[in-house]
């Protein structure tokens, strides 16, 4: 069976990146390596692994990795660190609920 992983990086410059492959292991020694200059984690290494998801379905991986990439840094971290009540604090949608502080 073929695993595909959604992973999260930290960069150097505490930004963090977001990918999906087939092979974890070889990823990331692409990335360590710098394997493409015009990369966004060649200049910003050297790199940590924080997260990864292993799935089987290459369509579910492709999709989380998008949804993940659309987060804030703060839920990137509450989703690394397992922090499920600010993953879901940092997840409202306050354009169409108002922030929780503002609401009577």
């Amino acid at each position: 069976m073929t695993f595909y992983y959604v992973y999260i990086l930290l960069c150097s410059d505490k930004t963090y990146y977001t990918g999906m492959t087939n092979n974890l292991e070889r990823r990331m020694n692409q990335h360590v390596a710098g394997y493409r200059k015009d990369s966004y984690t060649y200049s910003r290494r050297p790199i940590e692994l924080k997260w990864y998801l292993q799935c089987t379905n290459p369509s579910e991986a492709i999709k989380i990795e998008k949804q993940i990439k659309g987060w804030s840094q703060r839920k990137k971290e509450a989703l690394i660190d397992e922090n499920w009540d600010d993953l879901i604090k940092f997840s409202k949608n306050y354009a169409e609920n108002g922030h929780p502080d503002k609401r009577e």
